[in-house]
């Protein structure tokens, strides 16, 4: 008895010892995983095959950003699959009728489409109100003004995307430019979807969710400096 008391004394200090690396090493993963994607899009020569490799570079953020999170309770599944479905279904939305955004389109470089529509968009969506509630959440701000604040940093980001997705092909704007009404569209379902994230019931303290705002949006401002 005594030995596996010891056994397990030793495994929860080494379960300690060794997460005091996983906040730093997941941060590193991001930065690298984004630079080469900066490297192949900007100097490589064959941008793409880096185009290609965006829904992988998706997939890995959101994994990396939801291993971060703690207790997967019935509220939090709720609010996941909510915003990834509201976010799908909104850009469906946009897509086939040109209300809510304007006049676009989407191309190849996001991966598998359904009803013109890359899977990976309602995931993206949940990444970025999840992530960008997360920062909000560090001011001592009443909640109302905390959604308000989520939804203009996922605004900004958006601002920041623009140029570089009808670069890169993830979509397209009728006309080849960005109309206020994207903007505009984007905060008003951004905020409504950050009130969720706010009342909802689930624990809210994920230390890689500012990291992953802050490189996207080194990601695409270094971009856009070099289109």
């Amino acid at each position: 008895m005594a030995e596996t008391t010891k056994t397990e004394h030793v495994a929860v200090a080494s379960r300690r010892k060794y997460s005091r690396y996983a906040l730093p090493g997941a941060v590193a993963v991001l930065v690298i995983f984004h630079a080469v994607g900066f490297w192949g899009l900007v100097f490589s020569g064959d941008p793409v095959y880096f185009q290609q490799l965006t829904p992988l570079n998706l997939l890995l953020t959101s994994a990396l950003l939801f291993s971060f999170h703690r207790c997967w309770n019935l509220p939090f599944v709720l609010f996941a699959i909510a915003v990834f479905l509201v976010g799908f279904l909104a850009e469906a939305v946009g897509v086939h009728t040109g209300l809510l955004f304007g006049n676009y389109g989407y191309g190849h470089a996001l991966g598998t489409k359904v009803w013109e529509v890359p899977l990976l968009i309602g995931l993206n969506w949940l990444m970025l109100v999840y992530s960008t509630g997360h920062i909000s959440n560090y001011t001592r701000l009443p909640w109302m003004i905390k959604a308000i604040l989520g939804a203009l940093l996922m605004v900004l980001l958006d601002y920041f995307i623009e140029p570089v997705a009808m670069r890169y092909d993830f979509w397209n704007w009728q006309g080849g430019f960005v109309p206020f009404s994207n903007y505009a569209g984007w905060f008003i379902l951004a905020f409504l979807l950050q009130l969720y994230f706010q009342r909802a019931g689930f624990f809210k303290q994920n230390p890689l969710a500012p990291y992953i705002f802050l490189v996207q949006l080194a990601f695409f401002t270094g971009l856009n400096i070099y289109l």
